[in-house]
């Protein structure tokens, strides 16, 4: 891995970037807090959640209003910004689907905050936003090609095709693995920086795609503050569609970095494959909701919810080391091994019933 020159001149920008959205992710939460549940928009306990208490949502728009506010100006003044990269290989339409596609997510998320939305509905407005994408240019034309130099081409259906795809499917891999503090926050968080330290090498040399991913990355880490174990917020709908929207754009944009982004974000992705076929092979929606994630398999089998989410990060961050470290070929290897590793747990985890743990009982964990 070998960064490109203007690496080192840029860490002052990516810093303050970073830092920036940080606070004022840390600032606007408590007030979002307060808003919210004075509002009654809360999860509440059931079945599925280990939340004890009802628990306000919706905190996720601090997180989209600091990247909104600090790439969004960082964009627009960046002929007064000296060190700030130019978009370069980025059109207008693709900066629009990034921006404005972003906020579309985030109105769409808070709609089903407010109204909790059927699934048919959520997957309607998921389908149009990665229209909207590809209609303003947002497209995976390339890969890698991981067996010999080069790239793959797509012809323009199958590129089509497989972004409004790649993007429902972020969407959705970020939404079924939130599912327990600070998890999907954290996930999305390596991600973010992966994805920018990628964008510094010679390989993809993207700085201004860096610099948008530390500005996601600050934010996220603002917000993880309030969100982590014992969460007293969480990211709500409209958090994690702006998030799985961003994260599936910003690994498109300049030069696609698609192989990268499925290898980090493995363990949301295939968390979300084995559970819409188990689904199905029970005859069941994809969209129904259960206790089939891996996390919750986890915490049924005695892991503490700290110790769980602390054990899926562990697993995304050396994801994340080898998708920088490891040829693309490497990296296709490592994501179906985990692939198999993952359905071979699964399986063996659910072969014979399981009495779920009830919330209060991981609440006495993590008082411990």
């Amino acid at each position: 891995m070998t960064f490109i020159t203007r690496a080192g001149d840029l860490l002052p920008l990516l810093t303050s970037a970073f830092v920036a959205s940080t606070i004022i992710a840390l600032a606007l939460t408590p007030g979002i807090q307060a808003l919210v549940g004075r509002r009654g928009i809360v999860d509440t306990p059931n079945h599925r959640r280990v939340n004890t208490s009802p628990v306000p949502r919706g905190g996720g728009i601090s997180v989209v209003l600091a990247f909104l506010a600090v790439a969004g100006g960082l964009t627009l003044m960046r002929g007064e910004i000296g060190p700030m990269p130019a978009p370069v290989g980025i059109s207008t339409g693709e900066l629009a689907a990034l921006f404005g596609g972003g906020a579309l997510a985030a109105l769409i998320g808070a709609i089903d905050d407010l109204f909790n939305l059927r699934a048919r509905w959520q997957l309607l407005g998921q389908l149009a936003l990665a229209v909207v994408a590809v209609l303003l240019g947002v497209g995976v034309k390339f890969v890698s090609n991981p067996f010999g130099p080069g790239l793959i081409s797509f012809g323009i259906p199958f590129a089509v095709a497989f972004t409004i795809i790649w993007i429902v499917g972020m969407l959705n891999s970020i939404n079924f693995i939130d599912g327990l503090d600070g998890l999907s926050t954290g996930i999305a968080l390596i991600a973010a920086v992966t994805l920018g330290i990628l964008s510094l090498t010679i390989q993809v040399n993207q700085p201004y795609v860096a610099v948008l991913c530390l500005v996601l990355a600050g934010a996220l880490l603002g917000f993880l503050r309030f969100n982590f174990q014992p969460a007293s917020i969480f990211q709500g709908t409209a958090g994690v569609m702006f998030v799985g929207y961003t994260l599936a754009v910003l690994a498109i944009l300049g030069s696609a970095k698609v192989v990268v982004a499925v290898l980090v974000l493995g363990v949301p992705i295939i968390d979300t494959f084995w559970v819409i076929v188990r689904r199905l092979l029970a005859g069941r929606s994809p969209f129904t909701p259960d206790r089939g994630h891996i996390h919750h398999r986890l915490l049924d089998l005695g892991l503490s919810h700290r110790g769980t989410v602390l054990l899926i990060y562990a697993i995304c961050a050396s994801l994340g080391v080898m998708s920088l470290l490891a040829s693309t070929a490497a990296q296709i290897y490592a994501f179906l091994g985990a692939l198999v590793g993952f359905g071979v747990v699964l399986f063996l985890v659910t072969r014979e019933p399981r009495e779920a743990l009830e919330p209060d009982t991981y609440e006495v964990e993590n008082l411990e």
